[in-house]
Order: C-alpha cells, then structure tokens, then sequence
C-alpha cells in the first residue's frame, strides 16, 4: 500500500477523545488537530514529542483535513491507522503471503455474518468452501521484539471469535490475521494481562477449529506492505 501523496511531518502534542490528536506541524510549526482512526489504547505509541507523518486530504467536506499515520517510536516507524489492515492483508493473500489460505477463487470484503456482524474478508474456494478471515491490527509492543494484542479491553473481539466457531461448526473455515503494524516485531503473543476474557475467548476458539496467523510489516513514509510471517506464541 503506497500513501497516494507524501505524508506531513510534524511532533505529536497529545492524543485525545480516542479519535482526535493535535499536532506542530514541522514545515511552520502550525499547531493542527488531526484524525486519529485507532479506537485502541495506542499504549506505548502517544508520547508527546514524538515524530508522526500525516496524511492530508483534499476533500473539502472533511471537517479534519489531517490523518494520524505513522509515529517513531523504539527507534521504528509504526502505522498506526487501524483504517488500512484489512486491506493489507488482502493483498498479502491475493500475494500469496499468508500460504495457509491460499488457493481461494473469489474474495469478498465486509460481509455479513454471525449475529449481526461483518467479517473482514471472506474467501470462497473452487470447490465452493467458505473461509471466514478476521483481521486485527497489532502495534503494541512492551518486550523488544514482541507484538502483543490487544492495547486494550476488546469485547467486540472477543465476540467475533465466539462467531467464527460457530463458522466452523457449521463446517467452514475461519481464520484470525493478526496484522503487524511495525517492522521490529519476531513474534507476537495475547497480552492476557491486559484482557484476560479476549485470552479465555481466544483459547476457546482455538480449540473449536479457528485458526490464527500473523504478519509484519515494512512501514515507511511511502507506504506499509506486508512482508514476512510472525510466529504465534502459545
């Protein structure tokens, strides 16, 4: 995925109201309020001071002209817009990146399912078998070379892997992706401490059939891909 125009640069003054984050803008020392698309905590990603890129939109009906992409952070940059994932990580698969589903004839994003829910992406085989794919974006990381998921309490996850068992039952395959935002991550785990009823969820759902995988990401002021498989740890 390629930013289709160069991003702005600037230093983060704070992150607030989940969705807001004012920025001093490195070009004039402007102070802006920018679009922060990340419901999550963003632990250990909203220090102040911190060198952030920008998007910015030419719309003019956007109220917030500005959107929170990357941030520096442990000597990394790190996406942190959770508006991109499922896109990425469709076109990991369409790539061939995550092999374990590949082989899919169709792809479709966003359709419903469950109890009034929608899934990420859902591949349909030759043979006419369903895959339901739940995509997570993950950028938190506490231990030098470990992602963990989630940044914060996630009911609505963990309520999407009650659904994708109930998938599997039914005689279909699901599957989580847990896409990494940051390139200086090995290995991802659940962070338990943080939600311990996403762990409980998470568990019950392996032991249903659901399956998970993980992949990083190659992130620069041009553009984030997908780029490499990230171990699970048990």
């Amino acid at each position: 995925m390629k930013f289709s125009a160069p991003l702005v640069s600037g230093r983060l003054v704070k992150r607030y109201k989940r969705f807001l984050a004012d920025v001093l803008l490195d070009e004039d020392g402007t102070e802006i309020t920018a679009h922060c698309a990340n419901p999550g905590s963003m632990l250990g990603l909203k220090e102040p001071g911190s060198r952030v890129w920008l998007s910015k939109s030419d719309n003019p009906n956007r109220k917030l002209k500005y959107s929170w992409e990357v941030i520096e952070a442990d000597g990394a940059l790190v996406g942190i817009n959770t508006a991109h994932p499922n896109g990425l990580v469709e076109d990991a698969l369409r790539g061939g990146l995550v092999p374990e589903l590949d082989g899919f004839a169709s792809l479709r994003r966003e359709v419903k399912y469950g109890k009034n829910s929608r899934i990420d992406i859902l591949l349909e085989g030759g043979d006419g078998g369903l895959t339901y794919v739940e995509v997570k974006n993950v950028h938190l990381m506490r231990e030098p070379g470990l992602a963990e998921f989630p940044d914060s309490v996630t009911a609505r996850g963990a309520k999407h892997l009650v659904e994708m068992s109930d998938m599997v039952a039914d005689g279909h395959r699901a599957a989580m992706v847990f896409l990494v935002q940051r390139p200086d991550c090995e290995r991802m785990a659940l962070a338990r401490d943080i939600d311990p009823n996403y762990g409980k969820a998470f568990d019950a759902a392996r032991k249903a059939g659901v399956e998970a995988y993980a992949v990083g990401c190659s992130v620069t002021v041009e553009g984030i891909e997908v780029d490499k498989p990230v171990r699970i740890l048990d």
